[in-house]
């Protein structure tokens, strides 16, 4: 079967790995950048066509896939005066693959529909390096009949590939998949601090405590930082900050509240807001463990 033209916006780190993999397998891409220059140029030159703007983009493909910061990326190229909304067909579908508001989601996706359009969301785990093979976990939610039409390109892209249920769903279950492993780096981090501040090796707490059920795939990122200075987790505090406030807002949408959130929240807010927000949560070891003693800021 002949593969859709696809349009993609936002080249950071994972779309850019996104878009290779994809160009890889032979689909005709139409590229739009949101912050980088230097992957558009990359894409060009492996024959994406670079477009103007989200509109010109959307009149030209059969798929949208955005991969942007937040919400108010999407929207900008959703709503804007040259956004993809004014451009769209109907039989479209536009998909994000971003960590977006559920709220956010919801009204796009209607808009969508108005135009004869449908609208995904495909929020992402794993890194960019699973991108590039083909190996991520996508939470796909929205039209089943819709979901299932697009699921052989999401195959291309992805290793586990989950229905989650109607519109929002997925960024629904990526916002509590990213409140808990924020919330665990940050307690983790927060060990390796005390146990400086208590003069305990980091090492002789990471058996003890690895040897029972607190062990985990986040435990261990934080651990291989803690201890050997290695960067697995390649996600900056700023974009925890991001997702963190996202699922409070969840929170409060639903008339509800979490109980959890707060610690995690304001701990990587105070990183953030004192210059750190580049750095990948790994490294909250290193603030943690020379602020612990100090009062948080208010």
């Amino acid at each position: 079967m002949q593969k859709p033209k696809i349009g993609f916006i936002g080249l950071g780190l994972m779309g850019s790995a996104m878009v290779e993999r994809l160009q890889s397998l032979g689909y005709e891409l139409i590229v739009k950048g949101n912050r980088s220059r230097q992957k558009i140029e990359e894409a060009v030159s492996r024959g994406a066509v670079e477009s103007v703007s989200a509109k010109q983009m959307a009149e030209q493909v059969e798929i949208v896939m955005f991969c942007v910061d937040n919400s108010q990326s999407v929207e900008s190229n959703i709503y804007g005066d040259a956004g993809v909304l004014l451009g769209v067909k109907a039989g479209t579908i536009v998909i994000d693959f971003g960590t977006s508001l559920p709220s956010s989601t919801l009204k796009i996706a209607k808009d969508l529909a108005e135009k004869g359009a449908f609208y995904l969301d495909c929020p992402l785990g794993r890194t960019p390096a699973h991108a590039k093979d083909g190996k991520l976990n996508i939470m796909g939610a929205g039209e089943e009949v819709v979901f299932n039409q697009v699921k052989p390109v999401l195959d291309d892209l992805g290793e586990n590939i989950f229905y989650l249920g109607s519109s929002s769903t997925g960024n629904k279950i990526k916002l509590m998949n990213n409140f808990f492993a924020m919330t665990t780096a940050c307690a983790m981090a927060e060990v390796f601090a005390m146990a400086d501040a208590a003069e305990v090796p980091r090492d002789k707490v990471y058996q003890a405590m690895s040897a029972g059920p607190l062990r985990s795939g986040m435990m261990d990122f934080i651990r291989n930082y803690a201890i050997d200075g290695q960067i697995d987790l390649a996600f900056s505090l700023e974009n925890a900050v991001k997702d963190i406030n996202y699922y409070v807002q969840m929170a409060e949408d639903l008339k509800t509240t979490s109980r959890m959130a707060i610690g995690a929240q304001s701990t990587l807010a105070e990183a953030a807001g004192m210059g750190h927000g580049a750095k990948m949560v790994p490294q909250m070891v290193d603030f943690l463990s020379e602020y612990l003693r100090q009062p948080p800021k208010t």
